[in-house]
């Protein structure tokens, strides 16, 4: 099965800047799609991989409001934010609350395509991130309470006949449960699950 491909959202309310950063982008080989107003893309927001191009200042949601949902959202986006004027607290703000690049207005064609690059690239990441997690939860899902209890117990370290001693059971049992748990987990070695579940030594 293909990966989508990534789509890069440019959003502004200056209908003559979408046209000329569609373009841009288009050049550079990128899927685009152009919304005139945050709440058009929040309405219509591409599904799939990509990074945002955000005007700072628009009428309505902002866009560092705009950011702040999206982060707030369980598919969160990068943003490359545009702005009109050099606004160093504004520069600041957007770049604490984890945005990819600042660019001030006119936009120069290889700066843009540096950041969006680089945008698409942390998409990718953190997409794959979220992904490894949410396999992880699937598979600790799955466990039975006792499988929980021994593989929690092989993480701190104890041996098979000490977990069959701190859980009043048999060696043999415990031996059954950690197999069975190890195999749904996918863990290969006590140093894998540990990471897996992140447990500590």
């Amino acid at each position: 099965m293909l990966a989508a491909e990534p789509c890069v959202s440019v959003v502004d309310d200056d209908e003559l800047v979408l046209k000329s950063l569609e373009r841009l982008l288009r050049s550079g080989g990128y899927a685009v799609r152009t919304f005139p107003s945050s709440h058009d893309y929040l309405a219509q927001r591409p599904a799939g991989p990509g990074c945002v191009v955000l005007d700072m200042s628009m009428p309505g949601l902002s866009g560092l409001e705009l950011q702040k949902r999206l982060a707030d959202s369980g598919d969160p986006c990068p943003v490359v934010f545009l702005s009109g004027r050099a606004d160093i607290p504004a520069t600041v703000e957007a770049m604490k609350a984890g945005a990819v690049d600042f660019l001030t207005k006119p936009i120069e064609r290889d700066k843009l395509l540096r950041s969006v690059r680089t945008a698409l690239e942390r998409d990718a990441a953190d997409r794959a991130a979220r992904e490894r997690r949410d396999s992880i939860a699937a598979r600790a899902a799955s466990l039975t309470a006792r499988e929980r209890e021994v593989l929690d117990l092989v993480a701190e370290g104890l041996l098979n006949k000490q977990i069959a001693a701190r859980l009043g059971t048999a060696e043999k049992t415990v031996k059954v449960h950690r197999a069975r748990a190890m195999r749904k987990m996918g863990a290969g070695s006590v140093a894998e699950l540990v990471r897996l579940l992140g447990a500590r030594l």
